[in-house]
């Protein structure tokens, strides 16, 4: 059955429900605000090649990503989406979905693609195939994943707060990097209105105790959010992350919106060396900043490069890492990249401090407009760094 005849048939039906509202919180402070999700299976044969579904009548969402039962499992060839506007009534065109980030969490229930923002909708048309001169199937087990991420968070950045007992010692100097970088303001967990409850785990850190690099990437979803929605947007990929995946928290350490406001991601401290889940054999020693949107052809504004120049130039400097020097990372599992460089594990590989997602995995991630301003995001990081 190909995709026209698949989808076809509108569905209008019942969708699995998740998420649960968090713990109460005092009135006057920031609340946070539980996701819910709806979930549809894509039937998919042993061997098919193809998968579509339509569905004509959804409850509110906003975010959607396709996932597949084994998380190691790479879908090969091309996922595509539209969703229906529930304030306009009209369809989207269609857009792709990425599927090239590879794994994430070691805790990791499924597999996905990067979750991507669609606006206020209700309803969503999905079309998957592999590519025909390829003998790639689709993995078992696909699935519609469609989220609301609720509303009512504040959106003024609110200072985070000091971790538990027991978590790596702050550096000396109290916020300020041995380089000079001033801590640039970031909206913390409960100011994007994280729900604790969905994520209860406790933080990991970094073997070595220090971020010897930045990471950049793009979260690959829409760039037509707008910033009152950003908070929105990453309780999205939250939820999704961790209620759809399974992974133990956000993969990203950083977020940052369209307009060069900051968020914390996954917990533990934002001057802390945490464990992220964002470059797949390199998170041991590297920090995550993802960029809300796909940046393949758009180019970041001069607000995007100077928050991810001053957050970088503050997160490396806590560590005494020059943002415009080259690190040895160790390679915590064979890879190839982006370019077409491979590698074994335990290969120790020099990178610019300040390097993008693709340089360490064979993903398009930050997209060529976000790569090509990595060297002037140095500059101006090394300047933030005095």
């Amino acid at each position: 059955m190909n995709w026209v005849q698949m989808a076809a048939a509108a569905v209008t039906g019942v969708f699995a429900l998740q998420g649960a509202p968090g713990p109460a919180v005092p009135s006057d402070g920031p609340r946070p605000v539980a996701a819910h999700s709806q979930t549809r299976a894509l039937p998919v044969a042993p061997g098919q090649r193809d998968a579509a579904v339509r569905l004509s009548a959804t409850r509110p969402f906003s975010l959607l990503g396709v996932t597949w039962d084994d998380p190691r499992a790479r879908l090969t060839g091309t996922a595509e989406f539209r969703t229906r506007s529930a304030v306009s009534g009209q369809w989207s065109g269609w857009s792709a979905l990425d599927a090239d980030d590879g794994p994430g969490d070691a805790s990791a229930r499924r597999g996905g693609t990067s979750a991507v923002w669609a606006g206020p909708s209700d309803g969503a048309e999905v079309r998957i195939g592999v590519d025909s001169d390829t003998t790639a199937v689709l993995p078992a087990g696909l699935r519609l994943d469609l989220i609301d991420p609720g509303g009512g968070t504040p959106s003024t950045p609110v200072t985070p707060v000091t971790p538990a007992a027991g978590s790596p010692a702050q550096p000396a100097d109290g916020g300020t990097g041995t380089l000079g970088a001033v801590r640039p303001a970031i909206t913390s967990r409960a100011g994007w209105g994280a729900d604790e409850s969905i994520s209860p785990a406790a933080p990991q850190y970094l073997p070595g105790g220090k971020v010897k690099a930045v990471v950049v990437h793009h979260t690959a979803g829409s760039n037509a959010y707008a910033c009152a929605d950003a908070p929105a947007v990453v309780r999205g990929i939250y939820a999704y992350h961790v209620q759809q995946l399974g992974w133990r928290d956000i993969g990203y350490n950083f977020l940052v919106d369209k307009c060069g406001t900051l968020y914390e991601g996954r917990k533990g401290g934002v001057d802390r060396p945490v464990l992220g889940a964002h470059a797949y054999g390199f998170n041991t020693e590297t920090s995550g900043i993802a960029v809300l949107g796909t940046y393949t052809t758009a180019a970041p504004g001069e607000a995007v490069t100077s928050a991810v120049a001053r957050l970088a130039a503050w997160k490396l400097g806590l560590y005494g890492v020059s943002p415009t020097g080259t690190t040895t990372l160790t390679a915590g599992a064979d890879g190839t990249n982006y370019f077409g460089k491979a590698w074994t594990l335990g290969t120790r590989l020099s990178m610019p401090t300040i390097h993008g997602h693709r340089d360490g995995y064979n993903t398009q991630c930050p997209g060529d407009a976000l790569y090509a301003e990595l060297t002037r995001i140095r500059t101006l990081a090394a300047q933030a760094a005095g």
